[in-house]
C-alpha cells in the first residue's frame, strides 16, 4: 500500500479525528503550582513518511497543596490524534481541540497570569487541552497520547520534530527522558541525522533502523529533530538547506553507502604502527596489545595487513603486507601479545617503513599510527618527518594518528594526518585507549567508495567543509556543509572509486530560494569553518586576517573560541584553551587545543552552550542578563518596549515570528523590520502607527 493510501485510510478509520502534536504541559491555575515531570517516554514508528508517536508522561505535585490546572499541547498542522488518556479515579477526562486564534488567547492569558514568556513559543499554533482536576500533595497523574502525521519528503529526506523543549516547565529535572524510534521501509534506509541530540543508531538490516536517545536527571531545552532518508540499492545523497532573505544559503549534504550485502566491502590494506618506547609502559601497552588484537581478528578475508612496532628499534611483526588468512592472523596476534615497552622513539623510521609497504593500486590503504611521546631517535624535526613520510607515501595511503597522553607533539601528528588525508584522535589520561582504537576501526572496517570528490551544477557552492572528502564506509555517512548562491534544480555528482571501477553518481536535487526550517545550519557551518581557521592558527601561526575572521564568525554565530571567551560562563572558562595553547606543540594545553579545534572542525551539530540560543534562524547571546541578537551593535537605535505592556502585545500581534523570540525571557534585544527592539522594564507602553510601520518594515 502506498503512503498516500495509508494516510487516507488512517483518516477514515479514526473514530475521533483531531490535529495533534506530542509533548504537553500542565499549566497550573496559580503561578506557584507548576508540577514536576518524573518521566517522559516517547515511542515512535516511521514507515516512509507516515510517523506515529506515542507519548507517556507522569506529572507529580511536589508543592505541598492541591494543584489544579490545564493540560495543553501545541498543534502543528496535519497531525491526527488517535488516542488520549488522562484518568481521575475511574473517570476519563474529556479533551477538546482549539483553533489557533482561540489557543492564542489562552496562551496570552496564561502568560499574564503565570508571568512565563516561554508560553509564547506556541503562539500561532492550535492547541489540544484537557482539564486537570485537583492533584493532591505527593500525588501523580499519568497522561498518554498517540498521534500520527505525514511528513513531506524534501531534498531526499524526511524531517521529524518532537517538541521536547516544553519539559522546561518542570519544576525539577526529569528522572528519565527516553525517545525510541523505529524506521522501517520497503526501500533501503539511508541517512539518519539529528542536529539536536546525540542519538544511537543501529541497523539490523537494510530495511530497518533503530534510533535511541536516553538521558536521566535532565531538563530539556531543545526540541528533538531527526532527518532520515532512503538510498534504494545505491549510494545516496540527501540535501538539507537553509536560505533566508538576501543572504547566500547554507546546505548540508549527507552521502550514504548502499545497503551492506548488495555490494561487499572493498578489500583494503592496513598497517598498524605501534609505539613501544619506554613511556608506553604499564596500562598503555596492555591496551595497545588488546586493541591490535581486536583489529587483526576483525579484518576481512580479502584484506591485507602489516604490523610494525617501534622504539629506537624498528621491528616488523610481518614481512610487509600479508593476506588476512586465519593462520596468519593467529600467528601475528601471538607476536603482538609479546610486545613490551622499552627504549626511545623513532617515528620517522617507523612511518617511512610503513609507507614503503604499499604498492600503488586500486585498494584503499590505511595506516593506524599509535604513539604517546615525542620523536627522540632518527630525524626529530617536525618539518623533516612530515616531508619525508608524505614523500614516501607514493600509494596515497590515509594516515590516522592516535596521540596518547599529554606528551605527544600535536603539531607533528596533525600535520602528518592532514598531509596524508587522515585525522588525529587524542586519548587523554583516564580515557580508554583500546576503546578508542577499536571504535575507530569499526568505522573504517568496510570501505564502500574511496577517493571521493563532489561537484554541483545548477547553483554555485563554496566554502565547503571538510575541504577534502574522506572515504565512504558501510554503516557510516559523510557530512558536507557549505554555502550556495542561486536556486532551482541542480545536479550533484559524487565521484569515487570502487575496486578498479571509477564511479560518477548523479543526484537531482532542488536548492530553494527560501527554506527556514533547518535553522541550525548556519551555526553548524560556522562551527566547522572556525575549526578550520583555528587549525590554521595552530599549525601556521596567528595572522591578523585569520584571527579577525574567527572573531567575526564567532561573534555573529555565538560560538565560544579562545578569542571570544565571553560566550562561556565564568566557571567554564578554565576549560577553554587560551590562545597560547594553540602555539604550543606539546603538553596538556596543546592537546586540549587540538581536541577543541577538532570538535569544531568535525561538528555534527551546532556547539551547544547555555549562553546562546538559535531562534527562528537568528542567534541570541545572553549578555548581562539580556538575550541580545548577535547582529546588534551599541550604536544601533532602539525602540524600548515594556514587558507585558499593551505595546508588548501589539508587537506580538504585528511582528511575524515574534512569539519564539519573546519566549526567550523578560529582557531581549532583537531586530524587527527597520529597528532593534529592547524588551525590558522601561520604555513604551503603547505603540504609535509610525512605530508599527518601523517594526513591520512598511515605513517609507
Amino acid at each position: 500500500m502506498n503512503t498516500r493510501c495509508r494516510w487516507v485510510l488512517l483518516g477514515a478509520v479514526c473514530l475521533v479525528v483531531l490535529a495533534g502534536y506530542g509533548d504537553g504541559i500542565v499549566i497550573p491555575d496559580h503561578p506557584d503550582g507548576w508540577l514536576a515531570i518524573t518521566y517522559h517516554r516517547v515511542a515512535i514508528t516511521a514507515e516512509e513518511g507516515l510517523v506515529t508517536t506515542a507519548v507517556d508522561q507522569e506529572f507529580r505535585n511536589d508543592t505541598g497543596r492541591p494543584v489544579e490546572g490545564t493540560y495543553v499541547f501545541p498543534l502543528p498542522p496535519g497531525a491526527l490524534v488517535q488516542g488520549f488518556t488522562l484518568w481521575v479515579g475511574d473517570e476519563p477526562v474529556a479533551a477538546e481541540l482549539l483553533p489557533a486564534d482561540e489557543a492564542r488567547e489562552i496562551y496570552l492569558s496564561y502568560l499574564q497570569r503565570n508571568l512565563d514568556p516561554a508560553l509564547l513559543e506556541y503562539v500561532g499554533r492550535g492547541a489540544f487541552r484537557a482539564r486537570v482536576f485537583p492533584i493532591g500533595p505527593g500525588e501523580s497523574r499519568r497522561i498518554r497520547l498517540e498521534y500520527s502525521e505525514l511528513l513531506v519528503l524534501e531534498g531526499g529526506v524526511y524531517r521529524y520534530v518532537y517538541p521536547l523543549e516544553t519539559e522546561r516547565f518542570s519544576t525539577v529535572p526529569l528522572e528519565e527522558v527516553t525517545i525510541d524510534l523505529l524506521i522501517t521501509s520497503s526501500e533501503a534506509i539511508g541517512s539518519i541525522y539529528s542536529p539536536s541530540h546525540n542519538v544511537s543508531v543501529t541497523r539490523p538490516d537494510p530495511f530497518s533502523a533503530h534510533v535511541g536517545y536516553v538521558e536521566r536527571n535532565t531538563l530539556p531545552t531543545a526540541n528533538f529533530v531527526l532527518y532520515y532518508g532512503y538510498t534504494g540499492l545505491h549510494v545516496g545523497a540527501d540535501l538539507i538547506t537553509y536560505a533566508a532573505g538576501d543572504e547566500d544559503g547554507f546546505f548540508l549534504l549527507l552521502v550514504v553507502p548502499p545497503p551492506l550485502g548488495d555490494e561487499p566491502p572493498v578489500p583494503k590494506d592496513l598497517v598498524l604502527v605501534i609505539d613501544t618506547s619506554g613511556s608506553m609502559w604499564g596500562e598503555k601497552i596492555v591496551q595497545a596489545r588488546e586493541a591490535a588484537e581486536f583489529i587483526l581478528r576483525n579484518l576481512g578475508p580479502a584484506d591485507r595487513f602489516g604490523v610494525i612496532t617501534f622504539s629506537d628499534q624498528i621491528t616488523p611483526l610481518t614481512e610487509g603486507l600479508t593476506e588476512a588468512s586465519a593462520d596468519r592472523v593467529v600467528d601475528t596476534v601471538a607476536k603482538v601479545r609479546t610486545i613490551y615497552a622499552d627504549g626511545w622513539t623513532d617515528i620517522h623510521g617507523a612511518l617511512t617503513l610503513a609507507m614503503s609497504w604499499f604498492a600503488p593500486d586500486e585498494r584503499p590503504k590505511y595506516v593506524l599510527f599509535l604513539t604517546d611521546g615525542l620523536p627522540t631517535r632518527g630525524p626529530t624535526d617536525t618539518d623533516t618527518i612530515v616531508r619525508d613520510v608524505t614523500a614516501a607515501n607514493k600509494a596515497a595511503a590515509r594516515l590516522f594518528a592516535f596521540g596518547v597522553g599529554y606528551d605527544v607533539n600535536t603539531h607533528l601528528l596533525d600535520l602528518l594526518s592532514q598531509g596524508n588525508r587522515g585525522t588525529t584522535t587524542y586519548v587523554v589520561p583516564g580515557e580508554n585507549l583500546e576503546g578508542a582504537l577499536s571504535a575507530f576501526y569499526r568505522k573504517i572496517a568496510e570501505p564502500a567508495l574511496t577517493g571521493l570528490s563532489l561537484a554541483v551544477a545548477g547553483v554555485s557552492v563554496y566554502d565547503l567543509y571538510p575541504r577534502a572528502l574522506p572515504d565512504l564506509f558501510y554503516g557510516g555517512q559523510i557530512m558536507v556543509v557549505g554555502r550556495f548562491v542561486g536556486n532551482g534544480a541542480a545536479e550533484i555528482v559524487v565521484r569515487g572509486q570502487r575496486r578498479e571501477e571509477e564511479l560518477a553518481l548523479s543526484f537531482d536535487r532542488e536548492f530553494p530560494d527560501s527554506a527556514v526550517e533547518a535553522a541550525f545550519l548556519p551555526r553548524l557551518w560556522a562551527s566547522r569553518k572556525i575549526g578550520h581557521l583555528l587549525n590554521r592558527v595552530r599549525l601556521e601561526g596567528e595572522s591578523e586576517e585569520v584571527v579577525e575572521q574567527i572573531i567575526a564568525l564567532a561573534t555573529l554565530y555565538g560560538i565560544a573560541t579562545p578569542y571570544t571567551s565571553y560566550l562561556v560562563r565564568e566557571e567554564e572558562r578554565d576549560m577553554l584553551p587560551p590562545p597560547a595553547a594553540y602555539a604550543a606543540p606539546a603538553g596538556a594545553s596543546s592537546v586540549g587545543a587540538a581536541r577543541a579545534t577538532q570538535d569544531l572542525a568535525e561538528a555534527e551539530k551546532a556547539v551547544p552552550t547555555d549562553l546562546v540560543r538559535d531562534v527562528a534562524g537568528r542567534v541570541f547571546v545572553l549578555r548581562e542578563g539580556v538575550w541580545t541578537e548577535t547582529t546588534y551593535t551599541d550604536d544601533a537605535s532602539l525602540l524600548e518596549v515594556v514587558y507585558l505592556s499593551e505595546a508588548y502585545l501589539t508587537l506580538l500581534e504585528h511582528v511575524q515570528h515574534a512569539g519564539p523570540i519573546l519566549a526567550l525571557g523578560e529582557e531581549i534585544i532583537f531586530q524587527a523590520g527597520e529597528v532593534f527592539v529592547r524588551i525590558g522594564p522601561h520604555g513604551k507602553t503603547q505603540l504609535s502607527p509610525e512605530d508599527i510601520q518601523a517594526l513591520t518594515g512598511t515605513g517609507s
